[in-house]
């Protein structure tokens, strides 16, 4: 069974392109997750107009004047995690659009690996392509997982996959998190493996607003709070592998 975990709020402008290019893709008994934070436009309205049984909403209910902007989805994707069922579990941003290959070519990958994640194209809100890979030298994407655990990481989780054992070893997520992407990659790196796809298996896009552009620079954060940042994935690391 194929679980794919979606996030939505306020994510009516491109859902039902996404949703359709995951749908067309799934068997009867595998299940498109949407953990809802909150929408107020017309995506669950959307949603609900493709009267598929394959699509189950739950909703993340958290007060957000508790949290940082960028613990938002964190958040909101932990609760589309824990709803899922699957044995394979795919991360989906709600304003990508999957290659009609993307789940046959990462389960031929999830049979042999726990954890996946391919490249991808990297596009205008209009899935004009920007770049033909995101693992460009200008992203200086590490590979090394001690590298990846400090620096800048591989693991975009629009691009993920993994077996249910890596998602049981990374939950519940330690509080703080700036991402749960990087979060599922390290414990995979760490306590199992990480395969890299070198097909490009979604078209990825990157516009003013999204969470990646908003929430994904350190320089944009400032130095300390990124040290500080880092270090929530480290520590949290090190207590797993001593077992405390």
């Amino acid at each position: 069974m194929i679980s794919v975990c979606m996030t939505t709020h306020n994510s009516a402008r491109f859902v039902k392109e996404q949703i359709e290019s995951i749908l067309v893709q799934l068997g009867d008994d595998d299940e498109l997750i949407v953990s809802d934070d909150g929408s107020t436009d017309e995506t669950l309205t959307i949603i609900e107009g493709l009267h598929d049984v394959r699509i189950r909403v739950v909703h993340c209910h958290h007060d957000r004047k508790d949290l940082p902007a960028h613990e938002y989805a964190t958040r909101n994707f932990e609760n589309a995690l824990k709803a899922s069922r699957g044995e394979y579990v795919f991360l989906s941003d709600h304003d990508d659009v999957w290659m009609p290959d993307k789940v046959s070519v990462t389960v031929s990958y999830l049979k042999d690996h726990p954890y996946v994640i391919s490249d991808c194209y990297v596009t205008d809100e209009n899935l004009n392509i920007i770049s033909e890979t995101r693992f460009t030298a200008e992203e200086n994407v590490h590979f090394n997982k001690y590298a990846a655990l400090v620096l800048s990481t591989p693991y975009q989780g629009s691009c993920a996959a993994f077996r249910r054992e890596v998602l049981e070893k990374a939950l519940p997520f330690p509080k703080g998190l700036q991402s749960h992407d990087r979060w599922i990659g390290d414990v995979a790196a760490f306590f199992f493996s990480v395969t890299i796809i070198p097909e490009k298996l979604i078209y990825y896009r990157r516009y003013e607003g999204t969470a990646s552009n908003t929430f994904g620079s350190g320089r944009a954060a400032g130095l300390l709070k990124t040290i500080s940042y880092k270090w929530i994935y480290v520590k949290n690391i090190l207590r797993m592998k001593i077992g405390c």
